[in-house]
């Protein structure tokens, strides 16, 4: 969410303002002088890179450029615009550039809270933090050779709000963008402050402005509130080079790509070719990755397969590699979410006992060979998660909602249940049962029904793939043992993704991360606006006046300090609600890949895994592929 330093063949351009140009920007020093022009950011502790700058540490400069990079990804595809809800991008496309293209400045890989420059190469903004402009590099190009201008950015602001829910929330309290030259965009607030604001503005993907607002081959005028399949002109490190929707999409290296040289991207992006080919489901991607020739890595999310299933041909003649990448990072809260936009799940006691009806011990020893670890905070594995009672200043924001909120938050600490015996599933079943019989539900006849209407108790899970199988199964069945009538039903995977945006599911698993410097993003999540807001990441439908004061307060922290007390504050809130089931996490990333790679190592352990600092080796490219030929 913040900037760095421009890429060497503008350091000329910057000469004259060094003195003035400040490298680091966190909370210790928001007070320090303002309206200076600066080049690196940082919203927790200082970037550990200063004015020599040249690349990330864990990449190899010289990595080889060249090779394919081939994936397998479930489902379809029907359109190049990611930045509206209609249609399904294809892959290398994303709602903030993915690989067509860049940002303003671009969120650090090895560093939380930190963004280096991009086609911004340097920001400033008053003490009061009332606006922010950016200064854009003069050698930002399009593919076209046309240079990215202030009016693309301006441009970009203004559509990518009023059509895309992420953008619109997101920079919400950004009133209007507005270019003081051919290189200066402010962007103006609505508030004092708020002092992510001026951060979170480099993370505006920018979009040609010619090209959007132009004809197509047939003369046609371009639409970026539709769905297109026109390869869209970009600026980024690839470009489509040809695509069959729903089948697959081919994606080039920009030879002559004007950000190359950019510290961010030395050593990086060295793939020649990135092919995904589009496939049924996820036993089929799993087929295709064993098989070789169609997707090359596996970033592995089955237990069950990592214990059990490496041991086919490839694997034992060593041609694919097992690999575990430890990380840093925040862990995401994933869990069963309720839709409270449904009545039966709008009481807490329904929602704490369907927590307690959940037996992680068992499903992890029988379903996950203890791999995994159960996740009790949406902060989980950073210092933003809550523990013990409340103290503090983390208290002294509590107590204002005291009236508001469950009086066993501020005596108990918050657990989830532990079945560690026959015993504990009695118990924890018996109160689950309890807590259903105070909310209005009772079982009659081994049904759980509501008590004056008779109807029975149902939760129907949404899932897109055989994993859901072995996620919910379990917790089907215990569920079951207290009357509800629970079942799985699996939807293709677009009609999953369509489903989930439009709120249209009453179970569903879902990942909820987050950064280590939580703000703006928070209304998305959590707020009662996004509840309504088809698309936006409060798939619970949480509308609750607590929570809206609790994530104003976390995007106005005053310091790093206020700004864990706050966040805690409304991890707490949110824990004790029960709006998800909380299910498990593991605090690495497994990754299987087919032996062609050239990997730096370590690999930044605060994202775990940087595929994009790969590179392919080519004699082992071709002895794959051969072997590949010949077994087939």
């Amino acid at each position: 969410m913040t900037g760095a330093k421009p890429r060497m063949s503008t350091m000329s351009t910057l000469a004259a303002a060094a003195l003035s140009v400040s490298f680091v920007l966190g909370f210790a020093g928001f007070a320090t002088a303002q309206e200076e022009w600066r080049t690196s950011s940082s919203l927790i502790d200082s970037t550990k890179y200063g004015e020599d700058f040249k690349h990330y540490d864990y990449v190899n400069p010289d990595a080889p450029k060249g090779g394919t990079f081939n994936s397998a990804v479930p489902g379809t595809f029907d359109s190049f615009n990611p930045f509206i809800v209609r249609g399904s991008p294809a892959a290398g496309l994303g709602s903030f550039g993915g690989d067509l293209y860049d940002t303003l400045m671009q969120q650090s890989t090895d560093e939380p809270g930190v963004s280096h420059a991009l086609i911004a190469d340097a920001f400033k903004y008053p003490e009061d933090y009332s606006s922010a402009t950016y200064r854009i590099n003069p050698d930002a190009r399009w593919h076209d050779g046309e240079p990215i201008t202030a009016d693309d950015v301006v441009w970009s602001f203004e559509v990518l709000k009023e059509n895309s829910p992420i953008y619109n929330r997101y920079f919400g309290n950004v009133t209007e963008a507005v270019a003081l030259s051919e290189r200066e965009v402010e962007f103006r607030f609505d508030q004092t402050g708020n002092r992510e604001l001026p951060h979170i503005m480099g993370d505006l993907a920018v979009l040609p402005k010619h090209w959007w607002t132009g004809e197509d081959a047939q003369g046609r005028q371009r639409d970026i509130t539709k769905p297109t399949l026109e390869r869209p002109l970009g600026s980024g490190p690839y470009r489509i080079e040809r695509a069959r929707p729903g089948s697959e999409i081919v994606w080039t290296r920009v030879e002559d790509y004007w950000g190359a040289d950019l510290p961010v991207n030395v050593g990086r992006h060295n793939f020649a070719t990135k092919k995904y080919v589009y496939i049924q489901d996820e036993n089929a991607a799993w087929q295709a990755f064993i098989k070789g020739g169609i997707e090359d890595v596996q970033i592995e999310n089955s237990s069950r397969r990592w214990a059990t299933e490496y041991n086919f041909p490839a694997f034992e003649a060593g041609d694919v590699i097992k690999k575990v990448f430890p990380t840093e990072r925040a862990e995401p809260m994933q869990g069963f979410v309720m839709n409270q936009r449904l009545e039966r799940f709008q009481d807490r006691r329904v929602r704490k006992a369907l927590t307690l009806a959940l037996d992680f011990e068992t499903m992890n020893r029988t379903l996950f060979y203890g791999l995994n670890t159960r996740t009790d905070s949406y902060f989980e594995n950073s210092e933003l998660a809550s523990s013990g009672l409340p103290e503090g200043k983390e208290l002294e924001i509590l107590e204002k909602y005291r009236d508001e909120l469950p009086p066993e938050l501020f005596t108990e600490e918050f657990k989830l249940p532990v079945y560690d015996s026959p015993q504990a599933e009695r118990n924890y079943l018996r109160e689950a049962v309890a807590l259903m019989n105070e909310a209005g539900w009772e079982i009659r006849g081994r049904q759980m029904v509501n008590k004056e209407t008779g109807e029975p108790f149902r939760i129907e899970f949404l899932g897109a793939n055989p994993t859901s199988e072995i996620i919910a199964g379990s917790y089907i069945q215990s569920l079951r043992k207290i009357g509800i009538d629970a079942s799985l039903r699996i939807v293709d995977p677009s009609q999953y993704v369509n489903r989930v945006r439009a709120f249209e599911f009453e179970m569903v698993t879902s990942q909820f991360a987050q950064s280590q410097s939580p703000g703006n993003e928070q209304r998305d999540f959590w707020s009662s606006a996004a509840a309504d807001a088809p698309g936006s990441r409060n798939l619970m439908g949480i509308k609750n006046p607590v929570v809206d004061e609790l994530v104003e307060r976390v995007i106005f922290a005053t310091d790093r300090e206020d700004l864990v007390a706050a966040t805690r504050a409304l991890d707490r809130v949110l824990l004790w609600n029960y709006y998800v089931v909380p299910q498990w996490h593991r605090p690495e990333i497994w990754v299987a890949y087919w032996d062609k790679f050239g990997i730096p190592e370590p690999q930044p352990a605060y994202i775990g895994v940087d595929i994009d600092s790969w590179w392919i080796l080519e004699d082992r490219e071709e002895e794959i592929e051969e072997k590949i030929e010949a077994s087939e």
